[in-house]
Parts: C-alpha cells; structure tokens; sequence
C-alpha cells in the first residue's frame, strides 16, 4: 500500500470525529482529504450550491418530496433479499441489497432526483452530469426527464462504445449525449467536460455530480443523498434477523453506492466494512483503478484525495473491465475511512469479477452490473474465510447494459 497510515491515537480521532458528524468540516475536509481546489469562476456557484444545501437538503418540505418520489416513482425501499444458492456454494449467507431494482437500474437515481430536485430549487435552467457506465447519465436523464429540466451528459468515447444500450436510453430520455474524444476518453476525460461546461455558465447551469467525489459540497452532498442504501439495509437486516451482520460490502470506483452503503454502519465497530476496487488486469500503475490499494495523495478534479499517479504528479490512465470503476481517484471519505482503520479495501481483477458475475447469474437468476461483480468476488473471497457468516452486499445496479462487453468476453 503506497499511503502511509496514521498512528493508532490518530486513527481512533479520525473514527470519532467521523461517527460524530464532524465531517466535511468548515472547510469541507474529512480529516485531511477534500476540500475545494477549483478556478476562482466556480468558487460562487460552489457557494450557491452549498448554502441551498444548508437550506434545502434537510428541510421538511424537501424531504418530503424526495421521499414521496423515492416512494412513488424510484420505487425504495428497495428489497434485501436472501442469496441462498450463492450462500450454499460460498459456505456463508448472504443478502443483496437490491439497487438493481431501483428505477434505471442502479443506484444513481437516488442522487440523481435529489440533486434535480435541489437543482429546480436552486433556480437552474439547465442540467450537465457526466457517466462512466452510463448509469448516472440514465439516471439524471430520467431525473430531468421527471422535473421538465434539460440535460447534457458527457461521456468518453471509449466508455460510449462499451455502453451503448445507456447511450441509447438516455437520448430516448431527452437527454444530449456528448461524446469525449480527449484525455483518456473515460469517465475522468468526461468529468473534464462537464467542468469546462459548468464553468462556461456557473449560475444558469446546475452541474449534477454522480459520485462522492469533486469539490465541497459534492461529496457530501452525494453521500447524504445514497446513504438511504445503508439506512434501509440495516433495518430490514435488524428485522429479519433481529441482529447485525458480521459484514457489509460495495463496490468502489469513485464510491457513492459504497458510502451510502457503508455510512450508517460506521459506527457498528463490530461490522466489518469491505470496499472492492477495480483490480484490472493487474498491480502496476495503469493496469487497475484501485486508488485506495495503490494510490498516492494528491488533487484531481476539484479534490484532495487517493489518486493513481506516478511520482512526479501525473496521473495515471486506469484499466479495468467495469467502465463505471475506471477512474484515477477516489471520494475524500473513503480515503478517510481507510486513514482511520474503519474500512477494508481490496481489490478484484477482471477475470474474477467476470467469474463471480458468472455464478451469480447461474445460481440466483441475477445478472449484476460489471461494477457489482467486484463485490460479488470480495463477498466470496470473504466468506470462505468466515463460514457460516452473515453478509450484506450492496447490489448496486443490474447488468443489462454490459451485454455487449459479455458477448465478447465470456460469451464469445
């Protein structure tokens, strides 16, 4: 691991002001990551959107909408179910945590309404978003869709080709879909553009951000919006089984399906937590998207985060199966939440990812997103070290839209 860990003392400081809600701070950090580093043009519209956070995000009125269309339209509380046939290979048992079942597919459409519906409020004539996987572009097409807000998405090319059916569903949702031919042509190249975007019109412009990273407030924002995931797994498992689990599990990327997963059972000492990144098809620099295993400190896009970059600064282009975990770096609270010890990051490369996804579908009739699959692996990794266990994976979105990536791997 290439980040050093902080002392014992210093550890157990970060876990305390983490539980207590100490985090972003004034200045928008979770201990010593995030924070804002942006041009001076943005500094106004990051102020905007954080003073409507201080106004809106938890106001009665507004949680009440969100909640009446989570209920309504998105469909949550989204099912815990039992995996029995994978509990029975794997030799502990298991629940998903049925994201995929949310509408679009994923979880994305839980950040994705409640920054639309905080954008309309916020007096936005306009919505750009990025996507990797195209799950958050689907999501902030249908969002706009919902509230009659037009919307641009920004994907890279390489990312539209290895994702089309969520090209094609976000153009029959009314959405622009522009496609990155710079950079990396990957979900970084494509939150590039939408940054250039929103710079270029920073007060009639909502940028609809779909991960817990970027500048403050965005990651908070972002996780305060996906932490209904972990709020509802925990009562539904404390209803069922009248306990908690001995573990929970997501998948990381940037990491909003894993902290709104994680986030309400933080403060459970005795849960495990453990992330999956995407191990590619290997360890060296520009073979993975593992920033939390192999990642440095440094600043990307707004963030002072874990990044995947050599050692004079440059950031490194990553590889990995799942275009929705293809990126350099990683949300300021996941670096933290490593700093203090509370979580467990590992990775899965593509080969097992692809196989976990491959004994998912077969033995519970559930075909789970590329970026899913990780977990799945950390899951079984897990449990063969735990038999007899209880674990939660969060199942972050369905696999629908990797078909032609599966017709050329493991169907070929």
């Amino acid at each position: 691991m290439s980040m050093v860990l902080p002392e014992p003392a210093e550890r157990e400081r970060l876990l305390a002001d983490e539980i207590a809600g100490k985090f972003p701070d004034a200045r928008g950090r979770f201990g010593p990551y995030g924070g804002r580093y942006v041009p001076e043009t943005l500094i106004p519209a990051l102020d905007r959107l954080e003073a409507g956070i201080r106004q809106h995000l938890h106001a009665r009125d507004y949680q009440a909408q969100l909640n009446a269309e989570l209920a309504s339209w998105v469909g949550r509380p989204t099912a815990l179910s039992f995996a029995p046939r994978l509990s029975a290979a794997w030799g502990a048992r298991i629940w998903l945590k049925r994201e995929d079942l949310a509408h679009t597919g994923a979880h994305k459409i839980n950040n994705a309404l409640g920054q639309a519906l905080l954008a309309q409020r916020l007096g936005a004539k306009r919505i750009v978003a990025e996507t990797g996987a195209g799950q958050h572009g689907v999501a902030s097409a249908a969002a706009c869709a919902r509230l009659g807000l037009p919307c641009t998405v920004y994907m890279g090319a390489i990312d539209m080709e290895r994702q089309a059916p969520n090209v094609g569903r976000m153009r029959l949702l009314g959405a622009k879909v522009v496609p990155v031919t710079g950079g990396d042509q990957t979900l970084r190249a494509a939150i590039d553009e939408a940054l250039r975007d929103w710079v270029s019109d920073p007060s009639g412009t909502f940028y609809l951000l779909g991960s817990a990273v970027g500048p403050h407030p965005y990651p908070y924002l972002v996780r305060e919006l996906q932490a209904i995931i972990g709020r509802e797994a925990r009562a539904q498992f404390l209803a069922d089984q009248g306990a908690l689990p001995d573990a929970v599990f997501a998948c990381v990327g940037g990491g909003s399906n894993a902290i709104g997963m994680f986030h309400a059972f933080v403060p459970d000492r005795a849960v495990r937590i453990i992330g999956v990144e995407a191990g590619g098809r290997g360890t060296g620099l520009g073979e993975n998207a593992a920033s939390l295993s192999y990642g440095r400190p440094g600043v990307l896009q707004g963030c002072y985060s874990l990044l995947l970059q050599d050692e004079d600064g440059q950031i490194q282009e990553t590889d990995s199966i799942s275009a929705g975990l293809d990126y350099p770096g990683v949300g300021p609270e996941h670096a933290l939440l490593l700093a203090a010890g509370r979580v467990q990051y590992e990775s899965a490369g593509d080969d097992e990812a692809l196989e976990a996804l491959q004994e998912c579908a077969r033995l519970e009739g559930i075909l789970p997103a590329l970026e899913t699959a990780h977990a799945f692996h950390g899951v079984r990794r897990w449990a063969r070290a735990n038999p007899g266990g209880r674990a939660i994976l969060c199942l972050s979105g369905r696999g629908d839209k990797d078909m032609p990536t599966l017709q050329r791997t493991v169907l070929a």
